[in-house]
C-alpha cells in the first residue's frame, strides 16, 4: 500500500498573514469553502496566529463568527488554528483560567485541530494548553519552532519532540516559520523525530529563501506524513510551496495525495482573482512575492517582513528596510537567540527598528524586551549576557519558574470589567486579549 501524504493548506490564514499582514476579508474568500471542503485537504489552517486581532482591529469582523461560518462550511475537513500557547492569540502571557476558557471556547465554536507553540520551545508554557485542548475533545498538535543556534541542533529537536510526545501530544508539527531549515537537514531532523516517536508529524516552512519545496520533499523521503501548503496565487515569496505543485510531486514520487487537481485548478483560479484585488488596492506588497535568500542570514518570517515592511512604510523610513534587517540578528543574539516567531519576532523586529531609526541602540526599549529580560515569557534557549540583561532592566527581579505561577487567574476580572460591553464569553474573551481593540470593536458591533 502506498503511504499517504496529507496536506494542511494555509490559504486562509497563514499564507496571506505572511503576504499581506493578515488583511483578507471573510468575504474575499467565503466562496472558495465548498471548493476547499471538496479537495481532498486533512485540513485547513484558518483561524488563529493573527487572524484574531486582525479581524478585530482592521476588518471589523468578529472572529468568533468567522470561525463558525468557516466550520459550517467545512463537512469534510477539519478546522486548524495556531496558538502561542500561554501567550494564547496575543503578545503576552495570560493566567491559567483564561488560557483554559479560550481553548474550550476555540473548540466549541468549530476548532479541531490546535496546533500549539511557544516562542522560545519552553515546554513549560505549553502545559496548561495541551491538558485544555485534550479536555475538550480537539487535537492537541505540538510544534517545535525551528531556528539556527549553537544549541538548536538535530539532537535538541529530536529531545524537543520526546518531550512532547510524552506530555500528551496527539501530532507534532516541526515549525520553520522563517523558511531557513534546509532541505538536507530537514531530512535528518524528520529521521530522528520518525525513530524516537510515534504519532503522526507534520512539517511546516516557508518559501521565502527558495528552499521551501524542496525542504518539503527531503522531509517526505525521509518519513513527515503531513506538509502545511498553500494554493498557488497565494503561494510562494514569503509564504508557502504551492499546493498543486506538492500533490504532483507526491504522486510522482509514488506516494498517495488524496487531493483532487481538478478541484485545485478551481481554487486556484478563484484565489488569482481575489490576489489580483489585493495586488491592485496595496495591500499586497509585490515585494512580498519573491523569494530572497539572504533570509537564510537575517532568519526573518514572512509574517515579520510583511509587517515589517507595513510598519517602515507607515513611518515613511521604508529606505532603511534593509539596515533594519540587518540588525535582527545582532539583536537576536543578545536575546539569547529566540526563534523568530510570534511574539518574539515582533519584538526583536521592533527593538530592531528602534535601533536603527533612533540612530542609537538601545534608546528606546519596548516593555515586552524589558519583560522578556525579566524572564516572564520563559527561559532563553542560551543565557543571557549579565551586562547586557542590567544595562536593559537594572536591578528587576528575574524569574526563573514558569511564568503562569506569578500570574493570578483573571478571568472574572474581565467578565465584570467588560460587562458593559460584552454579550457573550467570547466578547469577554476577546476584551481580554486586546482590551483597547476591543473596547472599540464591541461598541461598534453592539451599537452601544
Amino acid at each position: 500500500m502506498k503511504k499517504r501524504i496529507d496536506f494542511t493548506e494555509t490559504v486562509l490564514r497563514d499564507a496571506h498573514q505572511s503576504l499581506m499582514a493578515t488583511r483578507m476579508k471573510y468575504s474575499d474568500f467565503e466562496g472558495a469553502l465548498d471548493l476547499i471542503d471538496r479537495a481532498g485537504y486533512s485540513s485547513v489552517e484558518c483561524w488563529g496566529g493573527a487572524t484574531f486581532d486582525s479581524c478585530i482591529r482592521f476588518l471589523n469582523e468578529d472572529p468568533w463568527e468567522r470561525i463558525r461560518n468557516i466550520k459550517a462550511s467545512l463537512k469534510n475537513t477539519k478546522t486548524q488554528m495556531l496558538l502561542r500557547g500561554q501567550n494564547l492569540l496575543g503578545y503576552k502571557n495570560y493566567p491559567d483560567d483564561v488560557v483554559e476558557k479560550f481553548i474550550e471556547l476555540s473548540i466549541k465554536n468549530g476548532v479541531d485541530i490546535v496546533r500549539i507553540f511557544d516562542a522560545l520551545n519552553d515546554l513549560r508554557n505549553l502545559e496548561t494548553s495541551i491538558a485544555a485542548t485534550k479536555k475538550y475533545g480537539a487535537e492537541a498538535q505540538v510544534a517545535l519552532c525551528y531556528t539556527i543556534s549553537d544549541v538548536h541542533t538535530v539532537e535538541y529537536y529530536t529531545k524537543l519532540a520526546c518531550d512532547v510526545e510524552e506530555m500528551g501530544a496527539d501530532s507534532i508539527a516541526i515549525k520553520d516559520m522563517a523558511g531557513i531549515l534546509r532541505p538536507y537537514e530537514a531530512y535528518e531532523l524528520v529521521r530522528n523525530i520518525r525513530k524516537k516517536t510515534n504519532i503522526p508529524l507534520a512539517i511546516h516552512s516557508h518559501s521565502t529563501t527558495g528552499l521551501g519545496t524542496t525542504t518539503l520533499v527531503k522531509a517526505i523521503e525521509a518519513g513527515v506524513d503531513i506538509v502545511d501548503t498553500a494554493i498557488s496565487p497565494f503561494a510562494g515569496g514569503t509564504s508557502h510551496p504551492p499546493t498543486e505543485t506538492m500533490h504532483m510531486i507526491v504522486e510522482e514520487k509514488g506516494y498517495y495525495s488524496p487531493l483532487k487537481i481538478d478541484v485545485l485548478e478551481e481554487l486556484a483560479q478563484y484565489f488569482q482573482q481575489v490576489k489580483d484585488k489585493y495586488i491592485q488596492d496595496g495591500t499586497l506588497p509585490v515585494k512580498m512575492l519573491t523569494e530572497d535568500p539572504k533570509g537564510l542570514i537575517y532568519q526573518v518570517p514572512g509574517g515579520m517582513l510583511s509587517n515589517l515592511y507595513n510598519q517602515l512604510t507607515a513611518l515613511k523610513q521604508i529606505d532603511k528596510f534593509n539596515e533594519v534587517l540587518a540588525e535582527v540578528p545582532r539583536v537576536r543574539k543578545e536575546l539569547g537567540y529566540p526563534p523568530l516567531v510570534t511574539p518574539m519576532s515582533q519584538m526583536v523586529g521592533t527593538q530592531s527598528a528602534f535601533n536603527i531609526i533612533m540612530g542609537q541602540r538601545y534608546k528606546m526599549v519596548p516593555n515586552e524586551i524589558k519583560d522578556y529580560l525579566r524572564g516572564n515569557y520563559g527561559k532563553s534557549p542560551v543565557e543571557i549576557d549579565e551586562t547586557f540583561r542590567r544595562s536593559i532592566i537594572g536591578d528587576d527581579v528575574v524569574i526563573t519558574d514558569r511564568p503562569a505561577n506569578h500570574l493570578e487567574p483573571k478571568l472574572d476580572f474581565y467578565r465584570n470589567e467588560a460587562s458593559g460591553l460584552a454579550r457573550s464569553e467570547e466578547d469577554v474573551l476577546t476584551y481580554a486579549l486586546f482590551p483597547e481593540v476591543a473596547k472599540t470593536f464591541l461598541a461598534n458591533k453592539y451599537g452601544v
